[in-house]
């Protein structure tokens, strides 16, 4: 009987160039999911890994496949583009997303007509607070005024 042997995938190395490139992906993957309050384990279920494996792409100890990346955008609700920026391009923001950007995100999301209505109802607001600025400028309150001199005597 002859001796079977095992034949084992080539071992890839990397540059050093490729492992910074990883490494600051895995800092993005974390700042988006973490800013999106998504945990690693709810991210591990999305992409169909363990969290371990999200754990090790996010601290650059894996590479992610290129399979992966289009589910992963989607998932951290970003463009491909945006997921893989770098520098300028890059997510400067550290910290939760805000509450009006989470909105804004989830409005870009709706059937167009939707979004215009929303757009609608924001103009007219805005609007109303832009009327109601320019009157209390030119229309000041008679006893504040009045104070004022009052209080300067």
């Amino acid at each position: 009987m002859a001796a079977m042997t095992l034949i084992e995938p080539p071992t890839m190395t990397i540059s050093d160039e490729e492992q910074a490139f990883f490494a600051k992906l895995g800092e993005r993957v974390t700042q988006l999911r973490k800013a999106r309050n998504i945990t690693q384990v709810q991210l591990a279920e999305a992409l169909g890994v363990s969290q371990q494996t999200v754990q090790a792409y996010e601290v650059g100890r894996r590479r992610l496949p290129v399979s992966t990346l289009r589910l992963l955008a989607k998932t951290l609700g970003v463009s491909l583009d945006e997921l893989l920026a770098e520098g300028e391009h890059a997510p400067r923001k550290r910290g939760p997303v805000s509450q009006l950007q989470q909105h804004i995100e989830r409005i870009g999301q709706l059937p167009k007509p939707k979004q215009r209505m929303i757009m609608d109802m924001i103009d007219a607001v805005l609007a109303q607070q832009s009327q109601q600025a320019r009157e209390g400028l030119q229309n000041p309150v008679a006893g504040r005024g009045s104070c004022m001199m009052m209080s300067s005597s």
